[in-house]
């Protein structure tokens, strides 16, 4: 597969990434060179495909410490949502597509996430550790009103009582509420929603497929009533775009019902890097130096950062500074009071499936 420099002064609507960087495993790329060529290079905004894939486990064990979560589970790989700062861009390049436009409009669909679910949630050793639904890629992106994957992995964890954590940006969670007020009875679920804006209009351009921050509150605001334990993600922050906005982000949360917050500093690594770049020159040509430099400020001279423990938060003067400013507006509005804890002990493999052994 070969991935292909995108250039153009046309904007594509309806999309985060303007261009498909090179994929760093593959050793051929096509770049366009001259405009004046005689072959058709013109970008076009391509169709969402799907494509079915296969895997042979479906649960992944999170190995960095600077992750608030033990085990992930990601029934889609790439995502519809076209979020520009997606720190998942970079794992679509290992299924040999780009981390750009590829990652937005080649979504890998793992049909077999139930079924794979069940296997593991059946292994003998199995302490029925909290699992994070999302910890990639969003569960409730827009195919999953089609694909329905999501809903059949919440009926498999009530079903084992097996406890589950979620984080998404989508309203389309409301449509299993359902499942999710029954999870809520025996504490085995807790709900964060990602809100990166209250701003519209930035919205749209950092999320372009995403639903709107007031529908999100909605979200916190109807799964709080259902006893759901709901927390708020304002992640990432980016300087000189919304960092300011903490303060806001907290409180309309926690006016609707979240009790738990966190937040992250924007860093942009591997082909993240340019893909942002190129999204900023072309969305803020007005203030480009100014981001670009204040993201370098919180990482050391650098845009990326890998190192556990300063990668999320970064560091230097100005994020302290946001730091500082997301404790107390916490405090002020009194988030992270407690510690979200869900029920382990219920889990139990049903009758029907231990008799298959």
């Amino acid at each position: 597969m070969k991935t292909v420099q995108e250039n153009t002064n046309d904007y594509l609507s309806g999309r985060g990434a303007q261009l498909n960087t090179d994929n760093k495993y593959l050793k051929n790329s096509i770049t366009k060179e001259h405009v004046e060529g005689i072959d058709h290079w013109e970008i076009t905004n391509e169709k969402t495909s799907f494509i079915i894939g296969n895997s042979k486990s479906i649960v992944n064990k999170v190995e960095s410490p600077d992750v608030n979560m033990l085990y992930s589970l990601n029934p889609y790989q790439g995502c519809e949502h076209g979020c520009i700062y997606c720190y998942a861009r970079n794992s679509h390049e290992y299924w040999g597509f780009s981390a750009g436009l590829d990652f937005e409009r080649k979504i890998i669909v793992k049909q077999d996430a139930p079924e794979l679910f069940k296997k593991f949630l059946e292994k003998k050793n199995w302490q029925a550790s909290p699992i994070t639904i999302s910890g990639n890629t969003d569960c409730y992106q827009p195919c999953e009103r089609k694909y329905k994957l999501t809903r059949q992995l919440l009926q498999i964890a009530l079903e084992y009582k097996q406890p589950i954590f979620m984080i998404t940006k989508n309203a389309l969670i409301l449509r299993d509420l359902d499942i999710l007020q029954e999870l809520a009875k025996h504490r085995l679920a807790s709900v964060f929603v990602s809100i990166t804006s209250l701003d519209e209009n930035l919205r749209q351009k950092l999320e372009p497929r995403t639903t709107t921050a007031k529908q999100r509150l909605k979200v916190i605001e109807q799964l709080s009533l259902a006893n759901l334990p709901m927390g708020v993600m304002a992640a990432p922050m980016i300087p000189g775009l919304n960092n300011h906005e903490i303060p806001a982000i907290l409180k309309a949360s926690a006016d609707v019902g979240a009790v738990s917050a966190g937040y992250t500093v924007v860093r942009l690594n591997g082909s993240i890097s340019k893909i942002f770049e190129d999204w900023l020159s072309k969305n803020f040509p007005d203030r480009f130096e100014k981001v670009w430099h204040q993201i370098q400020d919180c990482h050391d001279g650098n845009v990326n950062d890998s190192r556990f423990g300063t990668r999320m938060r970064g560091e230097g003067n100005f994020a302290q500074l946001m730091s500082n400013t997301f404790k107390l507006h916490c405090k002020i509005n009194k988030l992270n009071l407690k510690r979200i804890e869900l029920d382990s002990s219920q889990f139990k493999v049903p009758k029907a499936q231990m008799s298959l052994f």
